[in-house]
């Protein structure tokens, strides 16, 4: 039983960014971020390596994708579920601040939606 379900984040044109990313991504990565995305739904609360707290309600799930690359999904939790918000592939040791701005955005857009 998931202990904390995962929903795509959705923008007002029906879009969902981190579904996109993981198809462009193709298999096996998106297979790889999908199983470490259901290892947080199963395992809920967890931490590294799988899981890492960004501060200020998000999260990301680090997933090891082929040629050596690393990608990251952040997700926030809302009304007892994982809202997945922005993936993307890691080029640096530290989270882009872009991403965790467009992830913040996107998370406070979310609770005002649905609060």
């Amino acid at each position: 039983m998931k202990k904390l379900p995962a929903f795509f984040y959705r923008l007002d044109s029906g879009r969902e960014p981190v579904r996109e990313f993981l198809l462009e991504l193709g298999r096996p990565d998106s297979t790889t971020i999908g199983c470490d995305i259901k290892t947080v739904e199963l395992g809920w609360p967890m931490g590294m390596p799988v899981c890492k707290p960004l501060g200020s309600g998000l999260w990301e799930i680090r997933s090891n994708i082929s040629s050596g690359r690393i990608a990251r999904a952040i997700f926030c939790i809302h009304q007892n579920r994982m809202y997945l918000l922005h993936g993307f592939v890691k080029k640096t040791l530290e989270t882009p601040k872009p991403d965790m701005d467009l992830a913040k955005a996107r998370m406070k857009d979310l609770k005002r939606g649905e609060s």
